[in-house]
């Protein structure tokens, strides 16, 4: 029966369509290429995510988009975290992203926290299996790269700290292919033969991709198999490498390892470590319940916030702020054509024949223009011969070239027209005609 029917409109469709979309899949980490990138006045984004075979279209709005670190661009290979949606106004599919990063870098970390998970329920971090720094050691073996400055900085504290303690160094590679191997070998080697009461495995900072041949497995395992205790110093404080967590302690720089090595406060520090070492597995373990029903209650939120519809409400400006750009420059051109007919016909009606009259007149009067000026240059340059002449009739350059001369005294410049105030010895410079002359006075009459 048609009343017995339930007819949806196409607002409540879409409506339906995106509850479903929202419920039916969680948040989801993709990666692809970005392009169509738009940014407009509003400050969201809009784009598209696409691989070999598919694409779909994407929003990110303007207070997510303030904490993403790299600059997007066309073209550049992503990783996002987004929920599915659909934009009802015109029943679009498509990805509402939250979090944006580079494609290179993310893809790094995953890998470190799946290697860390890993080994973590395996229980290589576990306190229980860390042995205890030996209190007075008596020789250090310290592996790292021979030329580095953390050898450097590493052998200076040590001899700062502690000058009874002897140094072994173990050189190798601490970055780049086969560096990972190279160590998990000598710290093996170190550890055959006892020549240490304890190894210190250290490296200067550096990026996430320098460092990342502390983050190898087989690095990670080649550590927990050491029966000599093992410190390590990479890197930087807020540098944290899978062979920190599996060493019996970890130190926040080279320097810093070699400290925690040496016996002044040795001891305090490992056990300051370890109680740290339990106080973040506490945390981590009550901020992860917290962290479930925070969870639970932002999901909850979601599917209530009028946030929601008001990102839908702002998508939708910016689409009628399109039209209207779209508007305005097809007005823009229509007012430009309407120009060009009217100069058209304004170039029909020009005065150009009055002008040309006007510029032949200016020809004849250029023409007749550059004897006048020679006549009244040559009348001038007579007047100026005549007062040149009247000007070095009077000269007192003229009087010089009678033979007469400028006397003044050489220390001063002061001219000299008495010869009593003149002292025997005075150095005095005489102006002649043509050029000066220096002497010293002998004597004078007056």
């Amino acid at each position: 029966m048609p009343g017995s029917r339930d007819i949806y409109t196409v607002s409540r469709l879409n409506r339906e369509a995106r509850a479903l979309l929202e419920a039916g899949l969680p948040s989801l980490w993709i990666t692809g290429e970005l392009s169509n990138l738009s940014r407009p006045a509003s400050g969201h984004w809009y784009f598209t995510l696409k691989d070999e075979d598919a694409q779909v279209r994407c929003a990110m709005f303007r207070q997510r988009n303030l904490a993403v670190r790299c600059t997007p661009r066309d073209g550049l290979q992503v990783l996002l975290r987004g929920r599915v949606g659909l934009y009802e106004a015109r029943g679009e599919f498509q990805l509402v992203v939250d979090h944006l990063e580079e494609a290179g870098e993310g893809e790094l970390r995953r890998r470190f926290e799946a290697l860390k998970q890993k080994l973590a329920a395996e229980g290589l971090f576990d306190a229980a299996r860390k042995r205890a720094l030996p209190r007075f050691p008596r020789r250090i073996g310290i592996v790292t790269s021979a030329t580095g400055a953390a050898l450097r900085d590493v052998l200076h504290v040590l001899r700062r700290r502690s000058r009874a303690v002897s140094v072994l160094v173990y050189p190798v590679p601490v970055q780049g292919a086969g560096a990972a191997r190279e160590i998990a070998e000598m710290l093996a080697l170190a550890d055959y033969r006892r020549e240490v009461d304890l190894l210190l495995l250290v490296r200067g900072g550096g990026s996430l991709e320098d460092l990342f041949a502390f983050n190898d497995e087989s690095l990670a395992r080649a550590i927990a198999a050491l029966e000599l205790p093992l410190v390590t110093g990479i890197g930087h404080e807020v540098d944290f490498t899978i062979a920190d967590f599996v060493a019996d302690l970890r130190a926040p720089t080279p320097s810093a390892a070699a400290e925690l090595a040496v016996p002044d406060g040795a001891a305090s520090l490992a056990a300051l470590g370890v109680t740290a070492g339990r106080l973040r597995t506490a945390m981590l373990r009550a901020l992860g319940r917290r962290g479930d029903g925070f969870a639970a209650l932002g999901r909850r939120l979601a599917l209530l916030h009028p946030a929601r519809a008001l990102r839908e409400r702002m998508q939708r400006l910016d689409e009628l702020q399109a039209r209207l750009a779209g508007s305005m420059r097809r007005e823009t051109r229509a007012r430009r054509e309407r120009l060009l007919r009217v100069s058209a016909e304004l170039a029909g009606r020009s005065p150009a024949a009055r002008l040309a009259a006007l510029d032949q007149r200016i020809t004849h009067a250029g023409a007749r223009l550059p004897p006048a000026m020679r006549g009244r240059l040559a009348a001038a340059r007579s007047m100026l011969q005549s007062a040149s002449r009247g000007l070095k009739a009077t000269s007192p350059l003229a009087t010089l070239g009678r033979g007469y001369a400028i006397v003044t005294r050489a220390a001063d410049g002061a001219v000299l027209r008495d010869a009593a105030g003149v002292e025997p010895g005075t150095e005095i410079e005489a102006r002649l005609a043509r050029g000066r002359l220096r002497a010293r006075v002998l004597g004078g009459k007056p």
